[in-house]
């Protein structure tokens, strides 16, 4: 039998283990692995049919067809191109009216303009935001067997608003490391290192504080290690890296860096300190409309004490009137030496004398309801665990296997040896702080960053990363399939300081990504992973972004931006059985059952039930599996959400035309972007008779599907035959074409 990469790794791991073998970080005469090398800028290669590349990222790929006797596919056709960048750059396939817009127009730049239209749309940052919240853990619960909801999204918001700003990636990443320690640091940039703080808290009963902390920062050091330097650090944490240059001491001097904030590990409150208070637009807005009403107020109540308690220089005219007697406990008061009277004696006085003035009595009791409602106010606005630094750093201690309570040497702040440019050395030790981190990170000093990143921004698009395995770049990780045009990228991204969205614009536009993603058997047989990119893209989308799709060929998707997280339908049971009946799950109502995905409520025990392949949100993710399970298709079928999309959809279908033919073409431009054709009309057609027929006899089974979901059903339509629609409609929803991208 042919061996496989898994058996050969099997094999090798039996041996170290027979002969004894020590860490990779302590065999300083290795060659150095390719990772771990600066990457230097790349010449374009000489390519033959250099007329079909549309950039220098092209011709690294035709090259390597070339090599392998291969030659591109052609182009995609136009609405295939125009929904799969859509769903790419927004998460959302094109509206009908966007896809009749671009095929209209014959101008050569017509989709490097539709690309820029979707760089610049605010779905853009919804859409990069999702990865980006799996690589960070971002949760709306703490995990573990408590549970306890948290209020993180402010930070998911920002997030999302960096990625639609085109937030440098250099400040994104100091800002989510470090905002806290930058000059002048404003409350966004604070608020940006709530990154550091996703992880989950423990607040089980018993529960040592301290172990906990160590936890959380075993979290964040492991995080960051992930996401920036494509490492397995968790390997390190009880021991020398057996097959990378990193050491156990490489492990806690990076947990140093984190080792400094006030957070003491207790688990009883859900925001534990250090947090941030996060107002929303909407809180500041009435914040200013009560400063301004308190300030009108005040400026009242000085005018009538002005009258009341006039100054002792004005002196009023000579004139006398009788007045009423006054109370006996006033006149006690007044009787008694002024040094004398106290405090409660004073504000007798000034009581009595306010209590005489209906008007001053008004004044005073709308300031009391302003000051009661901007109390009520500031209660409401969110707090976000962000990072904060003590004024005297702790001491920081290797850990012999891990364990909170087993120090060993005392270690400084520092960066991995082995990836340090001892001609460029960053700031370490004492003096150093995740500032001085997180600069290094995204400098020309760190030889992994760039490549990471954009290994990324690659596998966003082609489903696949250059390097497979995008969490390991080390010696144990598959190595590039392309990798000059990963340096070229990588170096790219530098040189346009950190561009997010020229990066993604340059991936897009490049004939590379415009190819067919048809393939022939030979091709499919000779790469089914299509690793020499002889083909476009075309995977099963996200279940995320199906969701999402459905939602929106159905007219169902709400467009409001950002906000606490929602609840959409969900079977009944699922949180109450995994937290032992200590959590209820309460579906919302109205347009909070129709947001995008990105704001679904997630609780780290269980996750969402509309989605499968999604990451956990448990530990940092940059890389989630792509399964193809039945559960996945009696999801698809049955879910709520997915039920009432279809209902939905063919009530519009409905709506557009009585013919049949006609209202089929609805569904498939609403769904697939494209018409149908005649034998896919004719399919359909007969499936759709098939189903009034049995609908006819089955009126009750009818009318329990269209009372799937809480969105009202058009008056006027006959129920077999609306049901019937919604089984078409059901059916074009999950159509291979419908969940994918081509």
């Amino acid at each position: 039998m042919r061996a496989t990469r898994f058996h050969r790794s099997v094999l090798h791991i039996a041996v170290l283990l027979a002969f004894g073998a020590g860490s990779a970080a302590a065999d300083n005469s290795a060659p150095t692995h390719w990772a771990y090398v600066a990457p230097s800028r790349p010449v374009p290669p000489t390519v033959q049919a250099a007329g079909w590349a549309r950039g220098p990222l092209d011709r690294f790929v035709l090259q390597r067809l070339e090599s392998e006797g291969l030659a591109p596919s052609p182009e995609a056709g136009r609405a295939t191109l125009l929904r799969r960048v859509t769903l790419d750059l927004t998460g959302l396939p094109p509206t009908p009216a966007e896809s009749d817009a671009f095929l209209a127009d014959p101008s050569p730049d017509a989709y490097e303009r539709a690309v820029d239209r979707l760089l610049a749309s605010p779905r853009y940052g919804e859409r990069m935001a999702w990865e980006w919240l799996e690589a960070a853990r971002y949760a709306d619960s703490n995990g573990y067997q408590g549970d306890g909801e948290r209020t993180m999204w402010p930070w998911r918001d920002w997030v999302v608003s960096a990625m639609n700003r085109n937030l440098p990636f250099d400040a994104f990443t100091e800002w989510q490391l470090a905002g806290d320690l930058l000059p002048g640091a404003t409350r966004e940039q604070k608020l940006a290192t709530g990154f550091c703080r996703n992880h989950m808290i423990n607040g089980e009963g018993g529960r040592i504080a301290e172990e906990n902390r160590i936890d959380y920062l075993f979290d964040q050091t492991e995080t960051t290690a992930t996401v920036w330097l494509g490492a397995t650090f968790n390997c390190t944490r009880c021991h020398d890296h057996k097959y990378d240059p990193f050491t156990m001491r490489d492990y806690y001097g990076l947990l140093a860096f984190f080792d400094r904030t006030a957070v003491d590990g207790g688990g009883g409150d859900p925001q534990s300190k250090p947090n941030l208070e996060a107002p929303t637009d909407e809180h500041e807005r009435q914040r200013a409309e009560l400063g301004a009403e308190s300030r009108t107020v005040a400026a009242t109540i000085a005018a009538i004490e002005g009258r009341l308690f006039p100054r002792p220089g004005d002196k009023p005219a000579g004139e006398s009137e009788s007045a009423k007697p006054l109370p006996e406990a006033i006149r006690r008061d007044l009787a008694g030496e002024p040094a004398r009277r106290g405090a409660d004696a004073l504000g007798r006085l000034e009581a009595h004398w306010r209590g005489k003035d209906d008007d001053y009595a008004r004044a005073l009791s709308r300031l009391k309801g302003i000051v009661e409602r901007r109390a009520a106010l500031d209660r409401s606005v969110p707090r976000v665990m962000v990072m904060e630094d003590v004024a005297k750093p702790r001491e920081t201690f290797r850990l012999l296997k891990g364990a909170y309570n087993r120090t060993s040497d005392r270690v400084d702040a520092s960066m991995p040896a082995r990836l340090v440019d001892t001609a460029r050395p960053p700031r370490q030790g004492d003096a150093a702080n995740r500032l001085d981190l997180a600069r290094w990170l995204v400098s020309p000093g760190n030889p992994v960053a760039s490549r990471v990143a954009a290994n990324r921004a690659w596998q966003l698009f082609f489903g696949t990363g250059l390097v497979k395995t995008s969490e390991d770049f080390g010696t144990k990780g598959e190595a590039p399939s392309h990798p000059a045009l990963l340096d070229w990228l990588a170096t790219e991204y530098q040189r346009s300081g950190w561009d997010t969205k020229h990066l993604h614009r340059l991936i897009a536009t490049s004939a590379t990504y415009r190819q067919s993603s048809r393939a022939t058997a030979g091709l499919l047989d000779r790469d089914p992973e299509n690793r020499l990119l002889a083909r476009g893209p075309r995977h099963r989308m996200p279940s995320w972004m199906i969701r999402d799709t459905a939602l929106q060929a159905a007219g169902l998707l709400a467009g409001s931006v950002g906000g606490p997280p929602v609840k959409p339908y969900q079977p009944g049971g699922v949180w109450e059985e995994a937290t032992f009946g200590a959590k209820r799950y309460e579906a919302d109502h109205g347009a909070a059952l129709y947001r995008r995905s990105l704001y679904v409520f997630w609780r780290r025990i269980v996750g969402p039930t509309m989605f499968f392949d999604a990451a956990n949100r448990q530990y940092c993710t940059v890389r989630t599996a792509r399964t193809d399970t039945p559960l996945q298709a009696l999801l698809l079928l049955n879910d709520t959400g997915y039920v009432e999309a279809a209902r939905v959809l063919a009530g519009r279908a409905m709506a557009a035309s009585p013919e049949t033919g006609a209202r089929i073409d609805v569904l498939y431009r609403r769904v697939l972007g494209r018409s149908a054709s005649a034998e896919e009309r004719a399919i359909l057609a007969g499936g759709l008779a098939r189903h009034r027929e049995r609908l006819a006899r089955q009126p009750e089974e009818a009318g329990r599907m269209l009372a799937v979901g809480e969105s009202a059903r058009p008056a006027g339509l006959d129920a077999v035959e609306h049901a019937a629609w919604t089984l078409v409609a059901g059916t074009v929803l999950n159509l291979d074409e419908a969940i994918s991208k081509e």
